[in-house]
């Protein structure tokens, strides 16, 4: 016979009570997660993470760990734009969506193109994740914002119109304000987070701009807004000393001009050339424009009759000053005056670490959009992915991790997730085992501090 094990004493009871407590309260959480998102079906590729720094070496750092992806809303999805898919249907897809969002484990999440809340939601809620969901006017997909409840609360929020905003300060008569050249519906998405446990928070603001690849200009207006609305909303809710992350699909590459305008580059005579036949104002902003009647621009390669309508821009006139259009400097100094430039998580953590592999000449752990595209060293862009969207028809880097430091701290990266290699993307996302939408997921690890008291 066993002997009898000596009765628990009251200090060990009540901890064995606490332990089940915490056992139950975790338990179903787990359950209801592992019951919401098939594994199996969310099988996809594995991407390393790149730890660049240990962050417990940073003195007095407050880490914030963040995810942004175009889930590729289900509403959008056309074979016609997926010709070599394999997974357009959103029981296909859904299962890797959740799968790879649950995997990273971010403290913070910024989703474009959300749609079939019903879905998305109780998997992100089962994960111990509030959010905040915004959506233009009448559209079917919008912008979330998700933070884990055991690190943040919300201390504010702002939804940002682009297509109700002024760019112009000063009424001139007889000029429109907004200067705008497309009616988009494309909206900014603002949430201030307060952590849970200490005096710090973080102003947290996704987007996805407009998507036409010749409405160059538009995106630019676009962008300098949301940086605009940013700093204000800091100043409105009284923490400018709070850091802010900006990422999303901003719809603009590393050698695009807004780049160069956000992070700070001067910009070159091709990025200027490409920016001009983006001076229009399209049916949608004045109807007296005859629908097809007048097309603006086109790429010397392309056939006039038969032209894919994404590279041309049609239904629209040139600008004429009443527009209101922001110049070129006008443009320049309105991103010079909000303050210092953006900074990308991936181009500024990776440039230094990649840098010194290269000296090494160790095997790299990612490609970047500099291994494909010539960026001189001088220039940002060149350690943005090599790609963040792959289909059969666009290949490109369109999706960002920007950050705003406070104005007495700093941010150091401490990592970031790989990429996907090129050959795995082929021949176009979404893909089965490989990844759910066409864009891919982009993470960062950052450390804030303070540089002065």
């Amino acid at each position: 016979m066993a002997p009898k094990r000596p009765p628990l004493t009251p200090e060990q009871l009540a901890l064995s009570d606490a332990r089940k407590a915490k056992k139950a309260k975790r338990d179903p959480v787990v359950q209801t997660t592992a019951s919401l998102v098939n594994e199996e079906k969310g099988r996809t590729i594995e991407r390393k993470w790149i730890q660049i720094k240990d962050p417990n070496q940073i003195q007095n750092g407050y880490r914030v760990k963040v995810l942004t992806w175009n889930l590729l809303a289900q509403c959008l999805v056309r074979r016609e734009l997926f010709p070599n898919s394999n997974c357009l249907k959103a029981v296909q897809r859904e299962h890797m969506l959740y799968h790879e969002i649950l995997l990273q484990n971010a403290d913070i999440l910024c989703l474009q193109e959300v749609d079939r809340l019903e879905k998305l939601l109780p998997v992100i809620e089962s994960a111990g994740y509030a959010h905040r969901y915004a959506a233009g006017p009448n559209k079917k997909h919008g912008c979330l914002i998700a933070f884990k409840k055991e690190l943040y609360e919300e201390a504010g929020s702002k939804l940002i119109l682009y297509d109700e905003q002024k760019v112009r300060t000063t009424d001139e008569e007889g000029v429109n304000p907004h200067g705008s050249t497309f009616r988009t519906r494309n909206i900014g998405h603002i949430v201030a987070l307060k952590h849970t446990q200490r005096d710090e928070g973080v102003v947290i603001a996704t987007t996805h701009l407009f998507w036409h690849p010749k409405y160059v200009y538009e995106r630019a207006r676009q962008a300098a807004i949301l940086k605009r609305e940013v700093v204000q909303f800091k100043h409105s809710i009284g923490h400018e000393d709070w850091p802010c992350i900006i990422s999303g699909d901003f719809n603009f590459t590393p050698d695009d001009p807004i780049y160069s305008l956000v992070v700070g580059d001067p910009l070159l005579p091709m990025q200027e050339e490409r920016l001009q036949p983006s001076y229009v104002v399209h049916s949608t902003i004045d109807p007296t424009v005859a629908a097809g009647t007048i097309e603006v621009s086109k790429d010397e390669n392309e056939e006039a009759e038969g032209a894919d309508p994404d590279k041309v821009i049609t239904n629209a006139r040139a600008a004429q000053p009443a527009d209101g259009l922001l110049s070129l400097p006008e443009l320049k100094e309105i991103f010079a005056n909000l303050g210092p430039p953006l900074k990308s998580a991936y181009d500024s953590g990776l440039r230094g670490y990649l840098g010194s592999l290269e000296e090494s000449r160790s095997d790299l752990p990612t490609r970047t959009f500099g291994d494909r595209v010539t960026i001189p060293s001088s220039r940002r862009g060149g350690y943005e992915p090599e790609w963040s969207s792959y289909t059969f028809y666009w290949k490109l880097v369109l999706d960002y991790v920007f950050i705003l430091d406070a104005p007495e701290g700093q941010s150091t990266i401490t990592g970031v997730l790989s990429g996907h290699r090129t050959e795995d993307l082929e021949p176009g996302l979404p893909q089965l085992g490989v990844c759910g939408s066409d864009h891919i997921a982009l993470s960062a690890e950052i450390v804030f501090t303070r540089t002065q008291k």
